[in-house]
């Protein structure tokens, strides 16, 4: 059931494979044949008589390999080298396309959308090198959230950039646009130094080594001092796994899990307002918009994106008239749309609707400045960018 925080905020919210394996023995029994006893006058019932046989070729041929093999393979996984001895298959490629969180993206690039030095795939990479997208990587060192904030580093980077009403280095939104905020004010002093010739070097490394070692280390070497090469190696090495997360949405988006599978809410997909941060037109703040508003004459048709069930269906403050779909869940994550600011609502809570299925009228109640739909796509509880979601118009 979608609560109220739907209604006015979006929060952001490893797979691990084993190999298990099993010995077979194999027996080899020997029978022993019976000694015959010896004549007697009064002769009486024996056992039949069992010829005594030699080893079999069991015992000849195959079971000294085998005993060899083992041995082998138990030296070798003794000294650590047992992938040798025993087929593994091809390794995994390290440089191998790193899926990240369809919800992630647009964070990630709105984070740098407004710094040229420093790219999403980078950013995303710094992420994984510090935590693993892990939120509790850096307990015990006192560093929170999959970027590593120490309390100090959040008072000075952190804020509340999904609207959720609390700034945490927890919330991974936050916690992304925090480290884009501090990449891009480091990007911008080395990019300055560099423009009056104090630093020479290349402006990603620059501020890389500026987050690692500091801005005074960089301005003290002239240069990457040596002790950031490592950490700058290591990013750029994993920056090539997040690379897709570079291209926009428009050419076949990355953050399509699994592809672009939702009808269009309304006849006409023209886009007024994107998804992203923004200045609301009537209160003048800055936050995130969570969804994307389409040009609709008043009282044109809306319809369901695709099947699922109704989970709410009234009247808020903001969105005004409001219907809230479950489609289930998809890649293991829960799937909802949301349809705002109608003129009338056409469903009820509970009411089971297919891809196309009315919903309401396109209107501009609660906080609108004319008719449109505002529509949204909340992924595992998490708003994202609805347009890789929905299928071309036809």
């Amino acid at each position: 059931m979608i609560d109220g925080r739907l209604d006015e905020t979006g929060t952001i919210g490893s797979r691990t494979a084993s190999a298990g394996g099993s010995e077979t023995g194999e027996t080899v029994e020997e029978a022993a044949g019976a000694v015959a006893a010896e004549p007697v006058e009064e002769p009486r019932k024996q056992s039949p008589k069992r010829a005594r046989r030699g080893p079999g070729p069991f015992t000849l041929l195959v079971l000294p390999g085998l005993v060899a093999l083992m041995g082998v393979a138990g030296f070798l996984a003794y000294n650590g080298d047992l992938a040798g001895a025993w087929p593994q298959g091809p390794a995994p490629d390290p440089t191998a396309t790193t899926r990240v969180d369809a919800s992630y993206i647009p964070w990630l690039r709105k984070a740098v959308s407004d710094c040229t030095v420093v790219r999403p795939s980078v950013l995303a990479a710094q992420i994984d090198r510090l935590s693993g997208w892990s939120n509790d990587a850096g307990a015990l060192s006192g560093e929170k959230g999959i970027a590593a904030f120490t309390d100090a580093g959040w008072k000075k980077w952190g804020k509340d950039d999904d609207g959720n009403g609390r700034s945490s280095p927890r919330d991974p939104a936050d916690a992304m646009m925090a480290l884009g905020r501090q990449d891009c004010s480091l990007a911008e002093k080395v990019t300055d130094l560099r423009t009056e010739g104090v630093v020479t070097g290349d402006l990603v490394n620059l501020t890389l080594a500026a987050y690692a070692s500091g801005t005074d280390a960089v301005v003290k070497a002239g240069r990457v001092p040596g002790d950031a090469e490592a950490y700058i190696k290591e990013v750029k090495s994993l920056s090539s796994r997040y690379e897709s997360v570079d291209r926009e949405s428009s050419g076949g988006a990355v953050n399509q899990v699994p592809g672009a599978v939702l009808a269009g809410p309304v006849g006409d997909l023209t886009v007024t307002s994107p998804f992203g941060s923004r200045e609301h037109p009537l209160t003048g703040v800055t936050k995130l918009h969570t969804g994307v508003d389409f040009a609709s004459p008043q009282g044109a048709q809306v319809s369901a994106a695709s099947k699922g069930q109704v989970v709410f269906a009234a009247m808020t403050k903001a969105y005004g008239n409001r219907v809230v779909i479950d489609h289930g869940t998809i890649d293991g994550k829960r799937l909802e749309t949301t349809y705002s600011h109608l003129l009338a609502l056409q469903v009820s809570v509970g009411q089971t609707v297919d891809a196309g299925t009315p919903v309401g009228l396109v209107g501009s109640t609660g906080l609108s400045t004319g008719p449109h739909l505002h529509f949204e796509v909340v992924l595992d509880g998490y708003y994202t960018d609805p347009l890789p979601w929905l299928r071309p118009s036809t």
